[in-house]
């Protein structure tokens, strides 16, 4: 019944959304002399976003923190639309469907905590990290057996596109 709850859903989407300290890396944030940051990425997720965009189906940011490295692994991956330094992030997540065109059903989300929970509840595909907080794992629809900065995206984008039937062709050998 939730593959085909997870099917119907997947088959709507038209924009994915995701948060990066918790989703994309692990959480950690090192503080480099000079004021520089720096973050993990799992290489698997920057491969599931190629695939993803492969397939027509666009990733983005919504992140609470503004990170010069964040932009740059973005740029890298060919992910937009990038909204850094959120607040609020349901009025980004409004923000972008408004400039997109786009209603909450087409849009997922991946979040890992209680600054998420208004977009985990406004979109139409909500996931969380295996390690994220317990109130936010039972507002997600979809729960990642990977934890944050362990592939957790690339497992939420290689379930959509299973569940749309993309996932078949990306990987074939060509």
């Amino acid at each position: 019944m939730k593959d085909e709850a997870l099917a119907a859903r997947c088959r709507r989407l038209r924009l994915v959304l995701t948060d990066v300290d918790g989703v994309m890396t692990d959480g950690t944030v090192l503080l480099l002399p000079g004021g520089g940051e720096a973050k993990a990425f799992h290489v698997r997720d920057g491969l599931g976003v190629m695939l993803a965009r492969r397939a027509g189906l666009p990733v983005g940011i919504l992140s609470g923190r503004t990170s010069e490295v964040v932009a740059q692994r973005a740029k890298e991956l060919g992910m937009a639309p990038v909204r850094q330094g959120l607040d609020d992030k349901a009025a980004g997540l409004r923000e972008v469907m408004a400039e997109q065109g786009l209603a909450a059903h087409e849009v997922a989300f991946i979040g890992d905590d209680v600054n998420d929970l208004p977009v985990l509840r406004e979109v139409g595909l909500s996931a969380a990290p295996a390690d994220a907080p317990l109130e936010v794992r039972a507002e997600a629809f979809m729960v990642t057996d990977a934890g944050g900065g362990e592939g957790c995206l690339r497992e939420f984008l290689e379930a959509i596109l299973r569940a749309r039937g993309d996932w078949d062709s990306l990987v074939a050998p060509r």
